[in-house]
């Protein structure tokens, strides 16, 4: 069973994500990519692999972010930044997940160093997958 992100010491990166339905975008991350809900609501946790995935709905500022709206993205043609997946055999991934309804934007493409291709979840957030299949160069 996945455990909760909060650790007794050092730190741990969850991927924060707004939706639209979060209980939609909780399904996808579990039933397609194969996570687990480890908190389900309008404020939902899901351990993938060795991180999290925090959804929540969007809202306006808070006191803590006084200038910060939170929404999910409204144009899929632009992105400030993306969920990264790395896995061994990208292949069977891209089998694996298509099979369960996820939506590539192209089958995985050899770059040389690494395969990759991209996705998107339920909300549009774009999210890469990759296979490192050569040294990065320095």
């Amino acid at each position: 069973m996945a455990q909760f992100p909060a650790p007794t010491e050092g730190i741990a990166i969850t991927h924060f994500i707004v939706s639209r339905d979060v209980e939609r975008s909780r399904r996808f991350y579990v039933e397609v990519l194969g996570g687990e809900a480890v908190l389900e609501g309008e404020l939902s946790i899901v351990a993938l692999a060795n991180g999290w995935i925090t959804i929540s709905v969007g809202g306006g500022p808070t006191d803590d972010k006084p200038t910060v709206t939170l929404e999910p993205p409204s144009d899929p043609g632009r992105a400030s930044g993306f969920l990264n997946i790395r896995v061994a055999d990208i292949r069977a991934i891209y089998e694996q997940w298509s099979a369960r309804g996820a939506k590539f934007l192209t089958p995985p493409i050899d770059r040389g160093s690494e395969i990759r291709c991209y996705m998107r979840d339920p909300d549009g957030h774009l999210i890469e997958v990759g296979q490192l299949v050569g040294r990065v160069a320095d």
